[in-house]
């Protein structure tokens, strides 16, 4: 078995398309659009599958945002240095919400942005990521 992509729900797809290429350097892969049961799909990230998982972004027509609930934790992403990646995310226009710092208990170096759909992103530094990274 593969993981293959995780979707999540956003409210304006072109915003989410934006925040996730402009900001976190994900490419669209692919859009598609489906009027009959009014959605449209986009599927993004650092490479295509089944090679890399994807994050698939659903716009149901008509819904401008959804409850986050309580069981959604986070999706994360390994980059080379999490302080640079942050100060590009910032100067991109995003929403760094946990500064760069060990975890709690820990010495991994982490840090969490906000999607413009509240979803949370935690970058991981990780070494091994440096060649072929989104967030340099």
């Amino acid at each position: 078995m593969r993981l293959l992509h995780t979707m999540l729900r956003v409210g304006d797809l072109q915003r989410a398309i934006d925040f996730y290429t402009h900001v976190l350097g994900m490419t669209l892969q692919r859009r598609s659009e489906n009027p009959e049961y009014k959605y449209s799909l986009a599927f993004v990230g650092y490479g295509k599958n089944p090679e890399h998982a994807e994050i698939e972004l659903t716009h149901n027509w008509g819904v401008e945002s959804y409850d986050m609930g309580s069981a959604y934790g986070h999706i994360a992403l390994g980059v080379p240095d999490v302080y640079a990646a942050c100060e590009k995310i910032k100067a991109s226009g995003g929403n760094v919400t946990r500064e760069p710092g060990p975890v709690k208990g820990g010495t991994t170096v982490i840090a969490f942005v906000t999607d413009p759909d509240g979803y949370k992103i935690e970058l991981i530094q990780r070494a091994e990521y440096a060649e072929g990274a989104g967030l340099r």
